[in-house]
């Protein structure tokens, strides 16, 4: 069994301890926080204030980062070179140059580095990701991802460095939105260029977006929408919607409906409902972090990758220097300079 720890007890980490506890070789052996009110929150599991000391006191094969942005890189850092391997919750980074950083942590370490792109392996995206490579429905034309969510003013006030842009690194393109955005390009291959505007329609007071809007143009000639909010009255479904040379496809309500060159819909398959969590979160974190246990047992690449969410911190990029410069943004410029 693979001895697991826990690094930050928020609100995501109970997502992290039920995958932990339902896998096949994995078993939660420490949590660590620096917040000892946390504590009790697993009161069957060795806590701890202090990462260094948990890892020297505990003998671990895998720990789970869920903590704030700006934690991921150093936290990952120290627990590469201290021999551990590593599943962080998403984003990946700060921003894109970070992201390269954490790219050659993965290059120089035996040790993996994984991220949680847990949607990725939906029933239903992996579904629309079969029948756009194996069925006749021409090629991809247009990716459209939206996300309406709710964030009420507390959830910036009771933890302020999700507010600031220092210690966040985004609003809703990087918190809520960022995997909509892997997904799409995942979907539509690399991206060319992009033209973006981010805003807040809330009166909170903070730096980040809680509101933001795009065109992404791919290389191969496809488009992409794609918006994504705080300010809505509730956490709606997201949608993720491919147009080909002759059909639609569209995965909303955790299903994937498919429609022809006629307009005639069809409820094509609907994802397994997940136990125990925030049903907009996404089902799938059990069996992405089975697949890295798996992996690190079997010593193989098949999980979500820093190579593989390097791209999704290229666009959050390239989105924000679009907004400030209000023009559009080409992916090489941001690519040449941090490179």
């Amino acid at each position: 069994m693979l001895r697991a720890a826990i690094i930050g007890l928020g609100d995501v980490s109970p997502v992290h301890k039920y995958a932990i506890d339902a896998s096949d070789n994995g078993e939660l052996v420490a949590v660590c926080d620096v917040n000892e009110a946390l504590k009790t929150k697993y009161p069957d599991v060795p806590f701890y204030t202090d990462v260094e000391t948990m890892l020297e006191k505990e003998d671990l094969d895998v720990v789970h980062i869920c903590l704030p942005h700006y934690l991921h890189y150093p936290i990952t850092k120290l627990c590469v070179e201290k021999g551990v391997h590593v599943f962080q919750e998403k984003p990946l980074a700060l921003d894109y140059e970070e992201g390269l950083k954490t790219l050659a942590l993965a290059e120089e370490s035996s040790k993996k580095i994984g991220v949680c792109f847990q949607n990725r392996y939906n029933e239903t995206f992996l579904e629309l990701k079969r029948l756009l490579a194996d069925e006749n429905v021409g090629a991809v034309k247009a990716v459209k991802g939206l996300v309406a969510w709710h964030r009420p003013e507390t959830y910036y006030t009771t933890k302020p460095w999700r507010g600031q842009m220092e210690f966040a690194g985004g609003g809703s393109i990087i918190n809520q939105a960022i995997h909509t955005l892997d997904l799409m390009q995942v979907l539509g291959g690399e991206i060319d260029r992009c033209k973006a505007s981010l805003s807040n329609i809330t009166d909170y007071d903070i730096e980040v977006e809680d509101t933001a809007v795009a065109n992404f143009t791919f290389k191969n000639g496809a488009r992409g929408f794609y918006m994504s909010t705080n300010a809505y009255v509730e956490n709606s479904s997201v949608e993720l919607q491919v147009i080909t040379e002759k059909e639609k496809f569209t995965i909303k309500d955790n299903c994937l409906y498919r429609s022809n060159s006629s307009g005639e819909k069809e409820l094509h398959l609907q994802d397994t409902p997940m136990q125990g969590t925030k049903f907009y979160y996404g089902p799938s974190h059990s069996a992405l972090i089975q697949r890295f246990y798996n992996a690190i047992e079997a010593d193989t690449d098949d999980y979500v990758t820093v190579q593989d969410a390097l791209p999704a911190m290229l666009m959050i990029d390239a989105m924000k220097l679009s907004s400030k410069e209000k023009r559009t943004i080409e992916m090489e410029e941001i690519i040449n300079v941090e490179s």
